[in-house]
């Protein structure tokens, strides 16, 4: 089942820059990266790419294990404290041959479909 996003959780999606993805390596050891991204309101999934994509370790190891959780956090106040956080979990899929999102982005991307979504300090 494809998770929704709220409008609060869109809005702080759109405001930021920078995610990190969590792929699984073949040998079962994880692997999380920080990469840039985009929300496609669209379909309704988060697409990463970025420079060479299709030779990363991330972009190969989706071809043993699909499942991802990719997080966007960051700290709005430290005084008071206050963090925000939107964890997705779901599935990836390494697609090849896809126009460019983003200047200098080859035509791979990951392509996350959620499944579940995790929220604090947004809505």
């Amino acid at each position: 089942m494809v998770a929704q996003f709220t409008p609060a959780q869109i809005d702080y999606l759109r405001s930021q820059r920078i995610g990190r993805l969590a792929t699984i390596r073949p040998d079962g050891s994880p692997q999380n990266n920080p990469v840039g991204y985009r929300y496609d309101e669209i379909l309704g999934v988060i697409d990463i790419g970025g420079n060479r994509m299709g030779s990363s370790q991330k972009f190969r190891n989706l071809g043993k294990e699909e499942r991802v959780s990719f997080v966007v956090d960051d700290i709005k106040s430290v005084d008071p404290w206050e963090v925000r956080c939107l964890e997705i979990r779901g599935t990836a899929v390494a697609l090849s041959d896809v126009e460019p999102y983003g200047p200098g982005m080859s035509r791979e991307i990951i392509r996350i479909v959620p499944e579940r979504v995790l929220a604090f300090g947004i809505d």
